[in-house]
């Protein structure tokens, strides 16, 4: 019997760490990320779901999806107010770094002032670092993909930002003399992106620590593929499918589906599962661990890649042209795990095929449902129709990839889907009142986890909206205006709804990891 089907009930929120208020132009790991979670507590939250913290940048999209590793934490994360309590900066620095407020996240500036933030860390603290036994303990547990990705970061930042294939040939292909010549030539800057490595996993470290002494679960996300532009690729190039030069011989994407008639057309390498099997999946298997060692849970995106993926050979102008390539299976869970059960949540949307299914079951994963693909059913027959959900599934009102509840119904549910809403919830719907209506849907149902976003529970439109598939600029923004937006009523009400659906009497949100 699945772990999901013994009553267990729980509820979350999702929030991405950028959407935070901040003085310093995105959110970060500190002081609003701790009022946050005594906001969780106080509404009877058992859940904080974040996106994926790993490196990007605005040549990337900022997209969280597309990052220069799997492994390193995003120094934009970073909180100067807790660089100051550990007497790194003064507060001075603080007034110097501070940037107007703001309800968009402005990347190129909230970057320049971390990298200034972290820049003046490292001079106070470099002296001191190599006898520091955090530190060295840091760098000695986390040797396997940090020397790479610090030497990575380094040679972008000395060659002009490039991915990889711009750099010097003998660099370029890892060649003994030229790893040890460029390790040497660049140690300080390889020295102080260990730092900020450092000052990222210690300040997430203490959010999680904080959240567990409230009886919150850290629930983290890990996209299914990596960049092109990356340490894991230029360290790992036999894991991928390249060609000659270099450059992917096929490109990932996902065919037409929800989102976009044309499927979208992501242009990550695809793996190279034969080698992985060969490796004994040894790759995959640090990176699984790596996160479920970080959060209490992980969601995987694009789950379904595991069983089978989308291929686009390369040159391809859309998706469209693509076909399904044979996934690992079970077999890298498996490798993984070591017979261990992994607290994993699939993200099992678009194109579902029964062997995805298949395979989410045969490992005890729970699913995602999403209420606004089957709410406005008029049929009733959609597996995101919150009577039909599954109890071996998390159930939210919408993700990062949807518009918001209230942008949804004004710009996007027809009036069929619209009065099918109305039936299932039982008296008429309107714009004001939609996002509360399915939030609790998604408490009512008999997901084990219900979910909402920061923008359904305040009923907002879609200009809180985070993320449009296959648009490349403007995603990834949205902030939340204030930390008095999520007030005492706010979560009173949340509370109540908890208490009500059954939701509020779950042991610690780790209980079911083996």
């Amino acid at each position: 019997m699945s772990r999901f089907c013994e009553g267990w009930r729980a509820a979350g929120m999702l929030l991405p760490l950028s959407s935070l208020p901040s003085a310093f132009g995105a959110g970060d790991l500190g002081p609003q990320a701790e009022a946050f979670a005594r906001f969780l507590k106080r509404a009877g939250l058992h859940f904080w779901q974040i996106l994926p913290a790993n490196p990007t940048a605005p040549s990337l999209g900022n997209s969280p999806y597309s990052g220069f590793s799997a492994f390193a934490g995003w120094e934009l994360y970073v909180s100067p107010e807790l660089l100051a309590e550990d007497g790194l900066l003064g507060t001075a620095d603080l007034r110097d770094l501070a940037l107007p407020a703001g309800t968009r996240v402005d990347y190129p500036r909230a970057l320049a002032a971390k990298r200034e933030a972290l820049d003046r860390a490292f001079a106070r603290a470099e002296a001191g670092l190599l006898d520091d036994p955090g530190f060295q303990g840091f760098l000695a547990y986390n040797a396997g993909w940090l020397d790479d990705y610090a030497l990575y970061m380094a040679a972008k930042g000395e060659f002009g930002g490039g991915s990889w294939i711009t750099f010097p040939e003998d660099l370029r292909d890892r060649r003994e003399d030229a790893l040890r010549y460029w390790g040497t030539r660049l140690s300080r800057q390889i020295l102080r992106c260990k730092f900020g490595q450092w000052l990222f996993f210690r300040q997430l470290s203490r959010l999680k620590s904080l959240l567990a002494e409230m009886g919150t679960g850290l629930i983290g996300d890990a996209a299914f593929y990596v960049s092109h532009d990356s340490a894991d690729v230029w360290a790992n190039r036999g894991l991928f499918r390249l060609d000659a030069q270099g450059m992917p011989a096929v490109a990932a994407g996902v065919p037409p589906d929800y989102y976009s008639e044309d499927g979208q057309l992501w242009g990550n390498p695809v793996y190279d599962w034969p080698c992985h099997r060969a490796s004994g999946y040894g790759w995959w298997r640090r990176r699984l661990l790596h996160n479920l060692g970080l959060f209490d849970w992980t969601r995987l995106d694009h789950f379904r890649a595991f069983a089978a993926c989308w291929a686009v050979p390369a040159g391809e102008a859309t998706a469209r042209g693509g076909s399904w390539l044979p996934g690992p299976g079970a077999e890298l869970f498996a490798a993984a795990s070591g017979g261990a059960r992994l607290n994993i949540i699939a993200e099992d949307l678009g194109f579902i095929t029964p062997d995805v299914t298949r395979l989410r079951r045969s490992l005890d994963f729970p699913g995602m449902r999403v209420l606004q693909f089957g709410a406005g059913d008029p049929a009733g027959l959609s597996i995101h129709c919150p009577f039909r959900i599954e109890p071996d599934n998390v159930c939210y009102t919408s993700t990062h990839d949807n518009n918001t509840c209230r942008g949804w119904y004004r710009r996007e549910l027809d009036a069929g889907g619209r009065a099918a809403l109305d039936t299932l919830a039982g008296f008429r719907i309107s714009e004001a009142t939609v996002a509360r209506a399915m939030v609790a849907m998604a408490w009512m149902s008999p997901a084990a986890i219900a979910m909402t976003t920061v923008q359904d529970l305040l009923g907002l439109d879609e200009r809180a909206r985070l993320n449009v598939p296959s648009t490349a600029s403007g995603n990834w923004e949205w902030r939340l205006p204030g930390p008095e937006a999520l007030d005492a009523r706010a979560a009173a009400e949340l509370a109540e709804l908890t208490a009500v659906a059954g939701r509020d009497n779950c042991e610690h949100p780790n209980i079911l990891a083996y």
